[in-house]
């Protein structure tokens, strides 16, 4: 789990001290995190997938894949970005239509 959770965060290029700041929890026990000290709880684990942009499976897959996981991620998310864009962009043109 912490090589995993070391590897994505280094490919998203956060530091320790970001990937605490958006977790909200100290750089020292991110470090702990990583070196195997301490075990985050589920909640903490919950935090830091998200913050990861990653399943929270995915910080304990075996066969971790950190190009080939982070380019499915990325279609997923571009995907999502364009759906919601059209989304916007229709409700625009029929707000428009609508007036007078």
């Amino acid at each position: 789990m912490a090589k995993n959770m070391k590897a994505y965060r280094n490919a998203l290029g956060l530091s320790q001290a970001k990937l605490a700041e958006k977790v909200d929890t100290s750089t020292h026990y991110i470090g702990m995190i990583e070196t195997k000290i301490k075990f985050p709880s589920p909640e903490m684990l919950e935090r830091i997938a998200k913050a990861l942009e990653i399943d929270t499976i995915a910080l304990f897959s075996k066969d971790i894949d950190l190009p080939e996981t982070m380019k499915t991620y990325r279609k997923v998310a571009l995907k999502d970005i364009k759906g919601l864009l059209v989304q916007i962009i229709d409700e625009q043109l029929e707000n428009l239509n609508k007036k007078p």
